[in-house]
């Protein structure tokens, strides 16, 4: 067995390059910006009014002025900014040169074509050219694009950016006890639940996701859905073997010329991890076939390998927090105990669930987090700093 860490450098080693794909800006949203975005234009391209008012001189206050014209967004004002002259304007306008100061409409008096500014007003409430971003300005490379990303890139003037292209993804569940959801299981039989909840990990991730067919418990069976699944980038099997630890799985996988980086991992949940190339070029992740196990693998090794994958560094979002209940010490792997978070004035509270059987999905479910020890860590108290992964966005 080896540790956490170097099975997950070993697995960051398979990830392939990303590779860029051109994007329509509308279809971009959480893919991962490839290639820096290089602002087209200077925002706002004009000083604008930030309020609804009236652009003046700050030297001809406190007035009486004259109001020689109107501007709004979209239509602005070419006359000029002559002494003891105002403009009423609105807020986005350009504001024209030589006036300095928007005086909000509820600090001014006004009569016909006169205005008197009270003493109190505020200003200048104008946003100057650039105030935003410059042309030239870049969006960095490496970030997945959110909503707020592609508004920024659109104001831009920005149709179309370079991401990269998901990873193809093949999910392979195996065993001849498993049926499909939808299914009236007869005896001895269970239903397919790992591979739906690990290729909805992988979209999530940015993947473009496919959920192969069943394997049975025979090389055939095996070989034929691995046949089908050749275009994958990263093929993901879990479980595959009524006879142990993918027993049925490694053998395929070697023939069909796998260099294994390794089988086994100091972790629980998840002990026998399989990961390697096959001689097609296409990385494979062999997840446990115990439920909690694989997806506690597949938020582990999966899901990073996917985002180096995509140019994104691969890390685990390892965060601090502190321990909601007492602990007793860990044994020699290290363990990842499914948790509740609840965020106070200290930082998270961490709180991991007195069961921690490994084929209890509904606590997976309710699990916000899975706090991390690390082997050999002695007996903790309530209150300890502790680690842990997030396992919901946001």
């Amino acid at each position: 067995m080896i540790p956490v860490d170097e099975a997950l450098a070993a697995v960051l080693s398979l990830a392939p390059a990303p590779q860029p794909q051109d994007c329509a800006l509308a279809d971009a949203l959480g893919r991962v910006l490839l290639e820096p975005a290089v602002s087209r234009m200077t925002q706002p391209p004009f000083d604008a009014a930030a309020m609804d008012g009236y652009a003046l001189r700050s030297a001809d206050l406190p007035g009486p002025l004259r109001v020689v014209g109107e501007a709004a967004a979209g239509r602005g004002w070419s006359g000029d900014a002559a002494a003891g002259t105002a403009l009423r304007i609105f807020t986005g306008a350009p504001v024209p040169p030589g006036f300095d100061r928007v005086v909000m409409q509820e600090h001014v008096t006004r009569d016909g074509d006169a205005i008197t500014v009270a003493a109190d007003a505020t200003g200048p409430h104008i946003r100057p050219r650039g105030n935003d971003f410059a042309q030239g300005d870049t969006l960095p490379a490496g970030r997945r694009l959110a909503p707020a990303d592609l508004g920024l890139l659109a104001a831009m003037n920005l149709p179309r950016v370079t991401v990269a292209r998901p990873p193809r993804v093949a999910v392979i569940a195996g065993g001849d006890e498993l049926v499909p959801p939808g299914t009236d299981p007869g005896d001895g039989q269970i239903i397919s639940s790992n591979d739906i909840a690990v290729a909805a990990l992988a979209r999530q991730a940015g993947a473009e996701v496919r959920i192969m067919p069943l394997a049975r418990d025979t090389e055939a069976s095996l070989r034929a859905v691995f046949a089908d699944a050749a275009d994958a980038d990263v093929i993901v099997t879990i479980g595959g073997a009524s006879v142990g630890d993918h027993d049925l799985v490694g053998r395929v996988a070697a023939d069909l010329g796998m260099d294994r980086a390794f089988y086994k991992v100091r972790m629980r949940p998840g002990k026998p991890l399989m990961a390697g190339r096959l001689a097609d070029g296409a990385v494979m992740l062999g997840l446990p076939g115990n439920p909690v196990s694989a997806m506690v693998c597949a938020t582990l090794f999966l899901r990073p390998l996917l985002d180096r994958m995509q140019g994104q560094d691969g890390g685990p979002d390892l965060r601090h927090g502190i321990l909601g209940r007492d602990l007793p010490a860990e044994g020699d792997r290290q363990h990842y105990l499914r948790a509740t978070l609840q965020h106070g004035p200290d930082g998270a509270v961490v709180t991991p669930f007195p069961d921690q059987d490994s084929a209890r999905l509904a606590l997976m479910a309710q699990a916000d987090a899975l706090l991390v020890r690390p082997p050999g860590d002695p007996a903790r108290q309530r209150g300890a700093p502790v680690r842990y992964l997030p396992l919901r966005q946001g």
